[in-house]
């Protein structure tokens, strides 16, 4: 039974062989996936836009990049772009150095339909996934940086677990105006129990003191 495509269904395509392009994109435009092929890695790079969860269709062996330099330009960005390797010269060094890499799977060619929509579909989950985990720590640390350098200093000692005359000692201050500092940090993190605050600190890479 083929998979279904999710609703993140673009696949960019990167294979120096004309005809495997046009087999693969069909293939993929048939299944209802949005194919974006490229007949090099650099190309790739030049052309290819970040509009949403996607995966990587890559050719190990090319004239210029090789799949494996893509591979290494994307981590070097922290793209999130899940890889699926196929080639023709499968060794398995080379599928165990692509795997540690993170690709999603390695598949020989000529490529099983099945097997090549099925691991698009886990690497569009994937993709998915990580997005969403990558966004929802980018709006915690935007809640992090609305904060004034006092509240960041009252939630670090907050987090520690230091009670309210703890942090006043430290800060050199009273009780009453990290009291208040306090409740802008909740306000500002949006946050309405201090098990909240920690987890959201936490994710933000505040841990304890």
């Amino acid at each position: 039974m083929t998979p279904k495509p999710s609703t993140a269904s673009k696949v960019f395509l990167v294979d120096d062989d004309a005809s495997v392009r046009r087999a693969l994109t069909r293939l993929l435009r048939s299944a209802g996936y949005e194919v974006k092929p490229f007949a090099s890695a650099r190309e790739f790079l030049d052309n290819a836009k970040d509009e949403g969860p996607a995966c990587l269709v890559l050719d190990i062996r090319m004239p210029g990049l090789s799949g494996i330099d893509l591979q290494r330009e994307l981590q070097a960005t922290n793209a999130i772009l899940p890889i699926i390797f196929i080639t023709g010269h499968g060794d398995i060094p080379t599928s165990v150095k692509a795997m540690k890499a993170g690709a999603v799977d390695f598949l020989r060619k000529p490529v099983k339909d099945h097997d090549l929509l099925k691991a698009i579909e886990q690497a569009l989950t994937r993709a998915t996934r990580e997005r969403a985990k990558r966004e929802e720590l980018e709006a915690i640390q935007s809640r992090v940086d609305s904060l004034t350098p006092r509240e960041r200093q009252v939630l670090e000692h907050v987090v520690a677990g230091q009670l309210n005359k703890q942090v006043a000692y430290d800060l050199g201050t009273v009780e009453k105006t990290i009291k208040v500092h306090r409740a802008r940090v909740m306000d500002k993190m949006g946050v309405a129990s201090l098990a909240e605050l920690v987890r959201l600190a936490e994710r933000a890479g505040i841990g304890k003191m």
